[in-house]
């Protein structure tokens, strides 16, 4: 075998040994960008479900089709803090009026999960609980007056409120655990969503 033999030889290993090389590159390049578009893509859907069960409840807010069960409507928001609710409502249409509360528990309760901030949500109606984890983070209120002005907590009188803003943050229970990734980055895909001054029908019954 010639010299020119062997330098042939060692060159093609070479080149094949670094196309090779960038083909393993490619495909995790395509594996991670395939998972992280579809986790913003959950993330996204996940807001949406959260958005869509929040509005419906909360323009319900003090309603009940047969109105004499709930003459004023300003007191059909029973407690209310910075992430928790709790109002009158008839959630059925059926006339009978029902107490509901939303909050989120502590981060703690889903160890399970590799994101160490998600929470559940919950929704509890006449004490029945129903929650879920769609990777809600935050969910803060701030509530306002008649007169469009911030109440400070704790509310003390809940019929005071008339409107509120409703801070939503939602993040993938899990992500792409890059092999090389720096130090203090982060990975989850986040979606934030803001709804400014809500306000249900019912509580402009004053």
């Amino acid at each position: 075998m010639g010299f020119s033999t062997l330098i042939d030889i060692l060159g093609s290993t070479l080149i094949g040994g670094m196309l090779l090389l960038i083909l393993l590159r490619l495909n995790d390049a395509s594996v991670e960008n395939t998972y992280v578009y579809g986790g913003e893509l959950m993330v996204q859907q996940n807001l949406v479900s959260v958005v869509e069960l929040l509005e419906h409840d909360f323009r319900k807010i003090g309603y009940c089709k047969d109105w004499q069960q709930i003459p004023d409507p300003s007191k059909s928001i029973i407690a209310a803090d910075s992430n928790s609710i709790t109002f009158l409502t008839d959630e059925n249409n059926d006339g009978v009026v029902d107490t509901m509360r939303y909050y989120t528990g502590p981060p703690s309760e889903l160890l399970g999960t590799p994101n160490p901030r998600d929470r559940n949500l919950y929704r509890i109606v006449n004490g029945q609980s129903f929650h879920a984890n769609l990777g809600v983070t935050e969910l803060k209120m701030q509530f306002f007056n008649a007169l469009g002005d911030s109440i400070f907590f704790p509310i003390t009188v809940p019929s005071e409120i008339y409107s509120m803003q409703i801070n939503i943050t939602v993040e993938n229970t899990s992500a792409y655990d890059r092999k090389f990734k720096l130090e203090g980055e982060d990975n989850y895909s986040t979606a934030f969503w803001r709804q400014i001054r809500l306000a249900a029908r019912n509580l402009r019954n004053r």
